[in-house]
């Protein structure tokens, strides 16, 4: 429209620069009644577009005095040039001109004042900015904090806050006077930076310059003290508040007891709950969620539950979260009925379960060894829908290497991209401690390289896996070479690294590479803790170097870290094994009396003990005392004792034994049959021996090479192999029975 108007105006620049282009516009007007405004604005844009901007300044200047206004494109092209050329004091000459009333009504198109600071702060003229400020206050112009509020938001939106702080002290030492607004604004910026000591600065500044912090400048602090994890303070602060009589809601309360509940303070969280309740203010499904949430944590499943029936009480509807929470609290108690009830209430009620709810379902059948029905359930829900994470394939991959089933977990692992999956470290590092726990390490540690490869840098927890695989199959050299690799890529070895290197050295028999690597842990870290020192004393008994072990449990004891009932264990059975019965007998009777408490293990080798010392009588008032003290025994604590009484030719008492373990639901194995059978054999009851042996096959246990030396020394052998045979065939056909069924 105004493309012809340019050309002209261009022309009557080129050949008559100093026309008074006003002056015979003005005239013009009488005789054709042009609109003034529109003429005039066009001349003030344009005379900015060839940079005559004095020309422009004085045309707005007689058009204020005409009381002729200015287009709001016009205008902000005539800022933006002075700006640009940094005339402060043509822009307040300009401001100046439009006069009250112009100035009103400009205003409502374009805030000349928000206008010039965003225009200079845009083009990083900060103290530019800063010098229009003061020189608006000079001349005794007004400028609204409203508009002071909205720079300052900008600013921060921009991460500019440094910009904003020392914007706000121009504005503190000359005006206008901050607002709560003003306050609440910086300080919000304040905390979501974490710069909680500038925040507290400010508010101690509102409450000097008598503004009395609100609602939301309290809830603001709280939260950024709970982000900085300063929760004791922010709790002081909410007290504070209540004090000084400020309603806080119950978003704010909510957000305190979460945030108390999220670092295991469940007590705190309590606390604030009933403040709020003390206050009168009603919880909602969000805060009741949060507590359902920390008592689950803290496997407080009843008090739980009784909120969540107090929810139901009251008619207010649980959400998926309350859902969840709960059912992650039963499973982690190993209470799947009650948790998949709970799922299907939840799904009756038409609640759509979320990822996290199917999560927990499925990592908990996947820890119970319940494979099958976690793929079932895992399959079904992503039939109704599920999106499935790399959480859930990592749980159930977890799930088939705890069962050693290694072929059905890298067959999830290569499903996985079905799903657009991208595997984590969790995922190979589970797949690589589940193929070297299998005995495989080599396989682990191709896979282990080929994380490597693709740019994993991998924890201490998958180097330990191969380390300690390596270590199981007595391969030190690549257990050692691991070692070095892992200290090569930067890797800090934990504990348990060095609690595996440890245990190798003893069993090679380097006890000298042993107590080094126990001394550099001890002297430089990582901090030992009870599993190293476990390590060390079960070396040392293993070696006969006893007086070592004891020595160790006598530092130990002095230190932060108490000996457990393994570390007793280890050195009991060190004692009876060398005979020391009265020694052994000693660090039990301290068991008793100071704790821990004695496990079946312990009891089963000192009963072992007083057996090899020719004890019966000793030996049997200790079984009677660990059912007294309701230790179950279990195959090996009766097994000792069968043992015991066979070499003292009371076959019968140990076939009462025998009968009494199968009588308490005890499965025996292979070991517990050898034994009643060898018993049998040695006091020339062959036919008795045969009948065990029988029983045996028929619980599908197969004979060991002890069995199998016992047959041979008693010339049973050929008898044997044609029963073995039968039954070797019949335990097949039971075991394909079983897998069609």
């Amino acid at each position: 429209m105004f493309d012809s108007a340019r050309w002209v105006f261009d022309k009557m620049v080129g050949k008559f620069g100093n026309l008074d282009a006003f002056s015979v516009l003005e005239r013009g007007f009488k005789s054709y009644g042009s609109n003034p405004s529109t003429v005039y604005s066009f001349l003030v844009g344009n005379y900015c577009r060839v940079r005559m901007v004095d020309r422009s300044v004085e045309i707005f200047v007689r058009m204020s005095e005409l009381g002729i206004p200015v287009s709001p494109y016009a205008l902000s092209t005539l800022l933006s040039s002075l700006v640009d050329s940094k005339q402060i004091d043509h822009i307040l000459d300009v401001y100046g001109k439009m006069g009250n009333g112009l100035r009103e009504e400009q205003s409502l198109c374009i805030n000349v004042y928000d206008f010039v600071m965003n225009g200079f702060f845009l083009k990083d003229e900060v103290e530019m900015g800063f010098c229009f400020h003061s020189a608006m206050i000079e001349r005794g112009f007004f400028i609204d904090i409203v508009t002071c509020n909205k720079v300052i938001k900008r600013l921060c939106k921009g991460n500019s806050i440094a910009v904003a702080s020392k914007y706000f002290s121009l504005i503190a030492k000359v005006g206008p006077k901050p607002s709560l607004v003003t306050f609440s604004t910086l300080i919000n910026w304040y905390c979501q930076d974490s710069q909680m000591e500038e925040a507290f600065d400010l508010y101690e500044l509102m409450i000097t310059m008598g503004i009395a912090p609100d609602l939301i400048v309290y809830s603001i602090l709280i939260d950024g003290l709970f982000r900085v994890g300063k929760l004791e303070e922010g709790h002081c602060l909410l007290l504070a508040a209540l004090d000084r009589g400020i309603k806080l809601d119950v978003v704010i309360f909510s957000s305190v007891v979460n945030a108390h509940v999220r670092i295991g303070h469940l007590e705190k969280g309590i606390e604030i709950y009933n403040r709020m309740l003390k206050e009168g203010i009603m919880p909602t499904i969000v805060t009741y969620s949060i507590l359902i949430n920390g008592l689950c944590q803290k496997g407080r499943l009843l008090e739980a539950c009784g909120i969540f029936g107090q929810i139901m009480k009251q008619g207010i509807e649980p959400s998926v979260c309350t859902y969840s929470s709960l059912i992650d609290g039963f499973c982690k108690q190993g209470n799947l009925k009650d948790g998949f009830d709970l799922y299907e209430d939840m799904v009756n009620k038409g609640h759509i379960p979320d990822v996290i709810v199917y999560g927990v379902l499925v990592s908990a059948l996947s820890k119970q060894g319940r494979m099958v029905d976690a793929l079932k359930f895992f399959y079904g829900a992503v039939k109704r829908g599920l999106r499935p994470n790399v959480f859930i394939f990592n749980s159930l991959i977890d799930g088939w290497c705890r069962l050693n089933q290694i072929k059905e977990a890298v067959k999830l692992y290569v499903h996985m991209g079905m799903y657009t999956i991208i595997p984590d470290l969790v995922t190979y590092t589970v797949l690589i401690k589940g193929t070297a726990d299998k005995g495989r390490p080599l396989e682990a540690l191709i896979l282990f390289f080929q994380m490597l490869k693709r740019g994993f840098s991998l924890d201490p927890v998958a180097y330990c896996a191969l380390i300690d695989g390596f270590c199981k199959q007595k391969n030190p050299k690549a257990a050692l070479q691991i070692f070095e690799l892992m200290l090569k890529n930067g890797v800090n070895p934990d504990i348990t690294i060095y609690n595996v290197l440890i245990n190798m050295f003893f069993k090679e028999g380097r006890l000298k590479n042993a107590l080094e690597l126990f001394k550099k842990v001890h002297d430089c870290g990582p901090q030992p803790n009870i599993v190293t020192y476990n390590s060390m004393i079960c070396g040392y008994s293993s070696w006969k170097m006893l007086s070592m072990a004891v020595q160790l449990y006598e530092e130990l004891k002095r230190g932060l870290i108490q000996p457990t009932a393994i570390t007793f264990t280890i050195l009991i059975d060190a004692f009876c094994k060398e005979g020391r019965m009265d020694d052994a007998m000693l660090l039990y009777s301290t068991m008793i009396e100071k704790g821990p408490e004695p496990n079946v293990v312990t009891y089963s080798c000192l009963i072992d003990g007083h057996l090899k010392s020719y004890c019966m009588e000793n030996a049997f008032e200790l079984h009677e005392e660990m059912l007294r003290q309701n230790v179950s025994p279990n195959i090996v604590s009766y097994s000792i004792l069968i043992d015991g009484l066979c070499k003292r030719g009371l076959v019968e008492e140990a076939s009462n034994i025998f009968d009494c373990a199968l009588n308490q639901g005890l499965l025996p194995d292979v070991v517990a049959y050898g034994i009643l059978i060898r018993g049998y054999c040695e006091v020339g009851r062959l036919a008795d021996a045969m009948m065990v042996y029988n029983r045996m096959l028929g619980d599908n246990i197969l004979p060991d090479s002890f069995v199998q030396r016992t047959l041979a020394d008693y010339n049973l052998q050929a008898g044997f192999e044609k029963e073995l045979h039968t039954q070797v065939k019949a335990i097949g056909r039971s075991g394909r029975r079983n897998i069609d069924i």
